[in-house]
């Protein structure tokens, strides 16, 4: 199997944007258990100063997976899909987007590195998020592994 280093880091993915939707909101505070009125009520949301119904911590994950194939830049690098566990996010928050907003996504590799003799190969991926007007949203880490060892190698 292809052993993944520091050269991988830098590599940019695709940019894409997506728009944030009052259903798939609500349906995704439903899912997480998450019913505060803020999340799921459009007028409690105004009446403590949102313009609609904000976006739940984590939503933006989701969101990403949102693009066309949220895969692609895997495919590209040629990391095999089935090997792939995800390992781990992390959240830097700046606005609160809401319902209604158009964000932008950016990303790009900024760390590679393995464990156990390179049988656990870790990516992680930066996702930059803005609203349109260029103004910072959040940045968001995702981390996968790559498992080598029992994978017919």
């Amino acid at each position: 199997m292809k052993i993944f280093g520091k050269e991988l880091i830098g590599y940019q993915t695709p940019k894409f944007q997506v728009e944030v939707e009052k259903g798939k909101l609500k349906l995704f505070s439903k899912a997480i258990g998450e019913m505060a009125a803020v999340y799921v009520d459009e007028e409690a949301a105004k009446s403590l100063g949102y313009r609609s119904l904000p976006v739940p911590p984590t939503f933006l994950f989701c969101l990403e997976m949102e693009r066309a194939d949220p895969y692609d830049w895997m495919l590209e690098l040629e990391i095999p899909l089935g090997n792939v566990l995800h390992a781990g996010q992390s959240f830097t928050y700046h606005e609160t987007a809401c319902a209604g907003d158009i964000l932008q996504f950016s990303g790009e590799i900024i760390d590679v590195y393995s464990k156990k003799n390179n049988e656990l190969q870790f990516i992680v991926h930066r996702n930059y998020v803005c609203f349109l007007e260029g103004a910072a949203v959040a940045e968001f880490d995702r981390t996968v592994v790559i498992q080598t060892r029992g994978k017919g190698n």
